[in-house]
């Protein structure tokens, strides 16, 4: 079975980039370039994974992960931001097990650590 990725990155060449990295690495992957519109999808089908950017246009990435994860409990969370303060900081609401990625990183780094969740 393949695991499916929910990415909610704003800025378009990055979102790409991340799509094709992760698609190579065998993930199926929907993208979206806002919160809302990840969410809405959410609310249709299931994923496993929820990657998402922090500050975004009409739903941030917090609310984003906090909405999802009442949605569904056992989705995995994990944030790219180049604000890993604000993902950290214990106010935010955050899911608890959510890991973070801070920009600039290796896309060999995001595959090893979407498997490593993944496979938690």
């Amino acid at each position: 079975m393949m695991n499916k990725i929910l990415l909610a990155e704003d800025d378009n060449d990055m979102r790409r980039f991340l799509v094709k990295a992760l698609e190579n690495a065998g993930y199926e992957v929907a993208s979206f370039d806002n919160g809302l519109s990840a969410y809405n999808r959410l609310r249709e089908e299931p994923f496993e994974l929820l990657l998402t950017d922090i500050v975004m246009p009409e739903m941030d990435g917090i609310e984003l992960a906090r909405r999802a994860t009442e949605l569904d409990p056992d989705l995995k969370v994990m944030f790219i931001t180049g604000f890993a303060a604000v993902a950290l900081n214990a106010d935010s609401q955050a899911p608890r097990d959510a890991r973070v990625l801070s920009k600039p990183f290796h896309l060999r780094d995001l595959v090893a650590e979407v498997e490593k969740m993944l496979a938690a």
